[in-house]
């Protein structure tokens, strides 16, 4: 059995979108001949939200090897407050121990916290063990470069800076690459001629059915969020200007219908849950502004605080209809769509047209696909799907069987064991 070391930051309970992959992948990677074990920061150490359900996913006998942080009081003050700073010379500690005392065949980088991964390069050149990033996300990225100030993220000007300088110490020694995007991968190999010679794949995420028994089994432990006296069609996830785009047609949509039909259309409530990372009650709505100028408010609800993810799953369940909107940047993969998928519910996304979730949602059969830039008569189409959920004629999505497999969290963690091969069989 070879031996891998996962690095990831956050970890149940901690109830964070990086930490998925490697919570869906655990319960399968010793069936494709990798035992696995985690290095995570300790949630005391961490500010996010905490989900302890998440832990009933995780099989039992995991290693998990918990370091502590700096606290964030101090260091947020010198703009190092991510955990991947206040972390980095605990991981450097705990893991120099860890590889010293056991044999290990791989280090694998699954988070977004990717300031972490420049320490592949000194754990390979002191312990000759390779390592894998898992690409998440862009890490140095050009997109918020021609932005207006209010729309770049907090402290850009210096994590600009150290992206740039701290990306290559990662890439220069890299052994292989999985991402949720052609795209990034794409990026690096042309930003680093190197990464074109080393195993790579584009893995996204994949749907892990146990979370849906999980949901079920603890249903009276949410606090209801929707109004059972409309039609709720519901997004959970994060807002943000980039994702305007998608957002404003339906919107259109809905105000055109209330003005066409309103004894009908005044029966319909959109929701948006979850749409800041702020602590909860500290989040700026950025999807009501849009319907306050289409003065739709009194149809829209924007809840910027995040719920939990099982709590998620059940609210997702207890919708008429679901909509997932892309964000502008053409390079965003929605990993979240596969949470989605999973409750069986009528579906509508609005994405960029060169997003991969496109293509991913027409493999699985959802008709209710589309880009907000390239689809004719969009307003006409999203009329429609609100139509079937107002009347109640939509039929429940019979998903394609091998999108099914293809897309499961099974198959996916096979894809990255099968990655994990090459890497250490690569001279």
């Amino acid at each position: 059995m070879k031996r891998v070391l996962i690095i990831s930051p956050y970890f149940p309970p901690v109830n964070t979108a990086d930490m998925q992959r490697v919570r869906m992948s655990l319960p399968y990677f010793e069936a494709n001949g990798w035992q696995a074990e985690v290095v995570a920061v300790d949630p005391a150490c961490t500010d996010l939200p905490q989900d302890k359900l998440l832990a009933e996913s995780i099989p039992a006998g995991t290693r998990v090897h918990l370091i502590k942080a700096l606290g964030k009081k101090w260091t947020s003050k010198l703009g190092f407050g991510s955990i991947s700073y206040r972390s980095w010379w605990f991981f450097r500690q705990k893991v120099n121990r860890l590889l010293k005392e056991g044999n290990f065949d791989l280090i694998y980088f699954s988070t977004t916290q990717f300031q972490v991964c420049t320490l592949g390069a000194y754990w390979k050149k002191k312990f000759k063990v390779p390592y894998v990033i898992d690409m998440q996300d862009p890490w140095h990225s050009e997109y918020y470069r021609d932005k207006p100030k209010e729309q770049q993220p907090p402290k850009y000007w210096l994590s600009y800076r150290l992206n740039k300088y701290l990306e290559p110490k990662a890439m220069n020694e890299v052994g292989g690459l999985i991402s949720v995007s052609e795209n990034y991968i794409g990026i690096l190999k042309d930003r680093y001629p190197r990464l074109k010679n080393i195993p790579s794949e584009t893995i996204t995420f994949g749907a892990f059915d146990p979370d849906l028994k999980i949901a079920d089994e603890h249903t009276g432990e949410f606090m209801p969020l929707l109004d059972p006296a409309f039609k709720n069609i519901v997004y959970i996830g994060r807002g943000g200007m980039d994702m305007h785009n998608a957002i404003i047609p339906v919107f259109e949509a809905l105000k055109l219908g209330l003005s066409a039909e309103p004894d009908l259309y005044q029966k319909l409530k959109l929701y948006f849950i979850g749409t800041s990372y702020a602590p909860n009650g500290q989040g700026s709505a950025t999807i009501l502004p849009l319907a306050k100028e289409r003065r739709i408010e009194n149809y829209v609800v924007e809840i910027t605080g995040r719920i939990g993810y099982y709590h998620t799953l059940q609210t997702l369940q207890q919708a008429d209809g679901l909509f997932i909107p892309g964000s502008d940047d053409p390079q965003y993969t929605a990993s979240k769509i596969f949470p989605y998928l999973l409750t069986h519910k009528p579906l509508m996304a609005v994405f960029n047209t060169k997003s991969s979730a496109i293509a991913i949602l027409k493999e699985f059969g959802v008709k209710d696909t589309y880009s907000y830039d390239e689809t004719p008569g969009l307003l006409s189409k999203i009329d429609s799907f609100f139509k079937q959920i107002l009347n109640g004629t939509t039929n429940l999505p019979d998903y394609d069987v091998d999108a099914v497999k293809k897309y499961s969290a099974q198959t996916m963690t096979k894809r990255q064991c099968d990655l994990f091969n090459k890497v250490i069989f690569t001279p």
